[in-house]
């Protein structure tokens, strides 16, 4: 078993149809995960990657769940790095599971469409990935085909993103006169072979470059910042690697680069101050719940990020929410679906936790039940529903089935203090349908949603007097949420700024930590 310095813990963050699927696929044929490229592919109509699992996506071919992916390479020195791949959804409605997983990972990958640039939700992973600080390394897809001046993607790369640019490698040639990847570092040029132009061919040194394209790499190499490894890892600059994952270009050299350079596991913010990997006593947090990923089961998996410590199978940790400690028997390390037992795990790791709702997202886990992390945000939802039940008597299973999937993040449930219907509330559309499927396909409870009268919601914090006050005069609007914490239902965002004037003692946040 390798060590925590070993370790790289990184997602891949893109715009819907950007590549990212098919990039997750490459990357673990090349780290030796699976052994024909199209493994991870299902049979059939769905061709859905290894890691969408859901019914939902299945039947509609997107990621909508965050899944983990772990697997070893040995370099040419003989080294073994082990990969921890964090899968986010890629879709443009996408969850607070997405934001959870971000969390939880030490470097990112980026994927930009050769021909579309940065995209809306390309910038909006990025922002999360800026909270934190994590580094990202670039990868330009898709170069086989027509696609946008590479100058002019890196150049708005730089300019949106306000990140220096270091170009790694470049094109040699694109779209019909694509002729191969220039690696800076090696002076190699990776060439199709065959008249399709489908599989990467011969590595050639010193190759002789038509002098169109000679001209452009030399002007790309001098024409950027060197790449720094200190500017990366503090999320200043960003190394730009360019390829096709479909016809497997550049991918070598970018699971290369995440060896080099993604930086090991590290430190994470506590109440305590950062928790070190080197502290010796066994640490980490529940990032994500999944449930019923074995529907015969109804199983429920608390996803943690180890952070400190050896752990050992058997060992007993205690959950912050808890306050008792729990024996993990039967830690799971994931291929996606595929699981098997961890009899060890170290910092950088993630580690499935089986559990009968005990774990909820956002917990800590320690060995003395004295560290509390932090960062691990519950955020305002932008759509409300009210929730219709179709048979009134299945309304202890509609209970049941919410509160479940609100610990897992899929949605934020409240209950308000007037009137019988629960509001449901979401980060994106999309988790609308995961919720009414999952209703319907995990718990036989037929519902439907109508428009809730109300905008958005905000946590209330403040005095105790200060809060009763303002319940006295304001009932029809109050609701709480699934830890019984007082939540402000409020009709728009005129209706916020209304109530924070007239009630100064009192806060209304658009998050909130566990």
């Amino acid at each position: 078993m390798t060590g925590s310095s070993e370790r790289r813990t990184f997602a891949i963050i893109s715009h819907p149809d950007a590549g990212k699927t098919t990039l997750t696929e490459k990357l673990l044929l090349t780290g030796g995960a699976i052994h024909l490229a199209g493994e991870v592919k299902a049979r059939g109509q769905a061709r859905r990657a290894r890691s969408d699992w859901m019914k939902i996506e299945q039947q509609r071919g997107i990621s909508v769940t965050s899944s983990v992916m772990t697997f070893e390479r040995t370099d040419a020195d003989g080294n073994s790095i082990v990969f921890n791949l964090l899968d986010t959804p890629g879709h443009e409605d996408f969850s607070e599971d997405t934001y959870r997983t971000l969390t939880a990972v030490d470097s990112a990958i980026m994927v930009i469409d050769a021909a579309k640039g940065i995209e809306p939700q390309t910038r909006k992973l990025f922002e999360v990935c800026r909270l934190r600080s994590v580094p990202i390394i670039t990868f330009v897809n898709k170069v086989d085909r027509e696609g946008r001046d590479g100058f002019e993607l890196l150049d708005e790369v730089a300019d949106m993103l306000a990140l220096d640019v270091c170009p790694m490698s470049w094109p040699v040639g694109m779209g019909g006169r694509f002729e191969g990847i220039l690696d800076f570092a090696s002076g190699k040029v990776a060439r199709p072979e065959g008249p399709s132009k489908e599989f990467l061919g011969k590595r050639e040194a010193d190759a002789e470059i038509p002098e169109e394209w000679a001209e452009q790499s030399e002007l790309a190499r001098i024409g950027y910042p060197e790449f720094d490894i200190d500017a990366y890892r503090a999320g200043d600059l960003t190394p730009v690697y360019f390829g096709s994952a479909l016809k497997n270009f550049g991918v070598t050299e970018l699971i290369e680069a995440i060896a080099a350079f993604a930086p090991p596991p590290r430190p994470q913010p506590a109440e305590q101050g950062e928790i070190t990997p080197a502290l010796d006593e066994v640490s980490g947090f529940i990032f994500k719940v999944q449930a019923n990923m074995d529907p015969q089961h109804r199983d429920r998996i608390a996803f943690m990020r180890m952070v400190s410590g050896t752990f050992r199978r058997g060992m007993k940790l205690t959950p912050s929410g808890l306050g008792k400690p729990i024996a993990v028997h039967s830690p799971i390390l994931f291929f996606a679906q595929d699981r098997e037992l961890a009899d060890t795990a170290e910092p950088g790791d993630i580690i499935g936790i089986p559990n009968h709702g005990t774990l909820r997202v956002g917990d800590s886990l320690s060995e003395k039940n004295d560290i509390r992390f932090t960062g691990l945000p519950n955020f305002a939802p932008e759509i409300l529903r009210r929730v219709v039940l179709r048979d009134p008597t299945k309304t202890k299973q509609l209970r049941k089935a919410l509160d479940d999937l609100s610990e897992e993040g899929v949605i934020q449930v409240f209950y308000p203090e007037l009137g019988g219907q629960w509001i449901v509330g979401v980060v994106g559309q999309l988790q609308l349908e995961v919720l009414v499927s999952r209703l319907a396909a995990e718990y036989k409870v037929e519902a439907g949603l109508e428009p809730a009268p109300f905008d958005t919601a905000r946590w209330i914090r403040g005095e105790a007097g200060a809060i009763d006050e303002f319940e006295r005069f304001n009932r029809a609007n109050l609701a709480k949420d699934r830890d019984g914490d007082w939540v402000f239902m409020a009709r728009s965002a005129w209706d916020v700024g209304y109530q924070q004037e007239r009630n100064p003692d009192l806060s209304f946040s658009a998050t909130k930590e566990r």
